[in-house]
């Protein structure tokens, strides 16, 4: 590996977690003020349309980026033939201006319907920060350095040829086999102000995060194979069992 080729991918890795950072505070800070606050100066009915073309941008190449296609399109994005190596940094590099796209660049209704006050705040406030906890939780159980572009630009600056981490069913993935996935879907939901923007969000996103995933488990079954297919019969999808309460004289 070249100089050239390790000081090039140190600098997309620079610029991948910068915009990942950038995305996800913009996200954050949106949400937790139900889509009132950001950028966007549209007038009607020009606002609805580009907030429409903003939120349906994310699910839709967010999920044809991880297509056979959207991969082959990637391996071609990093220039010196470092696509292939470089692939998941770039995906978390786009990933992140979809993101910061959509919560900076919408165009506030203006409305809103409620904002908690008090106690109610505060019990928000802690589902909110529980619910990113719990998604920072399930990105650790995934594969870290994977999630966040790391893999990629850190083994091309060693060196290295990345070194993917197995099918993840640890921590969180022995409860459901798309804590990523409902975990973000609680953090739509957990906002302490109530708007009709934020509820088109929360909707939009959270029909994502329980159709998105087919398509990642489609691409599972190839990979994993058998493996993932057992996994599959004893893991619930989405939402992870409820423990069975004991009935009384059971032994």
């Amino acid at each position: 590996m070249s100089r050239r080729d390790r000081g090039m991918a140190i600098a997309l890795g620079i610029t991948c977690h910068t915009l990942f950072v950038l995305g996800v505070g913009t996200m954050m800070v949106a949400m937790y003020f139900g889509m009132s606050r950001s950028l966007g100066h549209l007038k009607s009915p020009y606002g609805a349309i580009a907030n429409g073309l903003l939120l349906l941008q994310f699910p839709i190449l967010h999920s044809l980026l991880l297509s056979r296609s959207g991969r082959r399109f990637m391996s071609r994005l990093a220039p010196g033939g470092l696509g292939a190596k470089l692939s998941t940094t770039t995906y978390a590099t786009l990933a992140s201006i979809q993101v910061g796209l959509l919560f900076a660049l919408w165009t506030p209704s203006g409305i809103v319907w409620w904002r908690a006050e008090g106690a109610a705040l505060i019990a928000l406030c802690l589902c909110y920060a529980a619910s990113w906890l719990l998604l920072l939780k399930s990105i650790v159980d995934a594969g870290f350095p994977m999630q966040v572009g790391l893999l990629g630009w850190w083994a091309v600056a060693r060196g290295r040829a990345p070194a993917y981490p197995p099918m993840p069913r640890r921590g969180l993935f022995r409860l459901c086999r798309q804590p990523i996935y409902l975990a973000f879907a609680l953090t739509l939901w957990t906002v302490p102000t109530v708007t009709p923007d934020q509820l088109s969000v929360a909707l939009v996103l959270t029909a994502y995060c329980v159709l998105g995933p087919l398509l990642k488990e489609a691409r599972f079954r190839r990979v994993f194979g058998s493996d993932f297919a057992a996994y599959q019969r004893t893991v619930p999808y989405f939402l992870p069992r409820l423990p069975r309460l004991s009935r009384r004289g059971d032994k």
